[in-house]
């Protein structure tokens, strides 16, 4: 009997010229879509009034979806909110202040979800929890982390995150024991002149990390570098070099990503990448297929 999956996701408004009253602008969206008929339903408008949804992570498990918003005009909260919204009874689960500005770390093993406060978050900051089982306001814990983008949790319950760099500090990777939420600096994660880095992946086995510095564009000047960080070891190293060699095959220059993900298995990488075809600014996305082998692997 065929079993409907969804997959949960909201809106990003874009400018914030638009988020007006003239415009009717009531907040962003969730939505959820059956990959395998397209057919699409709306979940909930406005979960927060007059707020966009930037930053957002689904408990498949609970079918919670948390988000960190970005203020629009006009709406009764300024700044940015965390709110959880439960999917399956179409209930506000809470929203208030000091909410993550980009990423949050989803444990799936216990429900927990974390986060760092407010727009800093190239660099360190306070780390904070909330669980829905107790349904109450996120509280502070002990640990200080960087959290630009994160994993997801391994099986032996670490997520590991990386910072965003920028005034005067380091991109920097990071690990978070979500048992016992303890945290612990990894090293830089940089390989040359650039250290923005928007999306970060754990294989199967928990060792090997895998990035693309230069997120937002200018990872082409370090030749488009794919990382592989060795968690036991505490080293990295590229394993592929895409610039120039895309530009001059295909015309495509692989300026950055936002997106990135390990197969299963762990041989592969998928990276949706922003492209200039021939011109500086970004026309175009390419997706991109990098085989790691096993003799890298071991």
């Amino acid at each position: 009997m065929y079993k409907r999956q969804w997959l949960y996701f909201a809106t990003h408004r874009g400018s914030t010229t638009v988020t007006t009253d003239q415009y009717h602008y009531e907040g962003d969206w969730i939505f959820r879509c059956d990959p395998t008929s397209g057919k699409t339903e709306i979940v909930v408008c406005g979960p927060v009034p007059k707020h966009c949804i930037p930053n957002s992570v689904l408990d498949p498990k609970r079918l919670i979806f948390y988000g960190g918003t970005a203020p629009g005009t006009g709406g009764e909260n300024d700044g940015i909110q965390f709110f959880a919204y439960d999917c399956k009874n179409k209930k506000l689960l809470y929203s208030g202040p000091d909410g993550p500005s980009r990423y949050m770390i989803l444990a799936k093993s216990t429900g927990r979800l974390y986060y760092v406060p407010g727009k800093e978050e190239g660099l360190a900051g306070p780390l904070m929890r909330f669980d829905p089982e107790k349904g109450v306001a996120p509280v502070k814990t002990s640990a200080t982390i960087g959290l630009r983008a994160a994993t997801q949790e391994t099986e032996d319950g670490f997520v590991y995150t990386v910072s965003k760099g920028g005034k005067g500090a380091e991109a920097t990777l990071w690990s978070f024991n979500t048992k016992t939420e303890q945290v612990e600096k990894l090293g830089d994660a940089a390989v040359g002149t650039q250290g923005y880095i928007a999306s970060i992946d754990v294989d199967p086995t928990g060792r090997y990390l895998y990035y693309v510095p230069g997120a937002h564009g200018g990872g082409d000047v370090d030749g488009s570098p794919v990382v592989q960080f060795d968690v036991k070891t505490k080293t990295k190293k590229v394993i592929a070099f895409l610039h120039p060699f895309y530009k001059d095959k295909y015309g495509a220059t692989l300026q950055g990503t936002f997106s990135s993900a390990v197969d299963p298995k762990g041989d592969k990488l998928y990276v949706t990448w922003n492209v200039s075809r021939g011109g500086r600014v970004w026309d175009c996305c390419a997706l991109s297929v990098i085989h790691i082998p096993e003799s890298e692997r071991k």
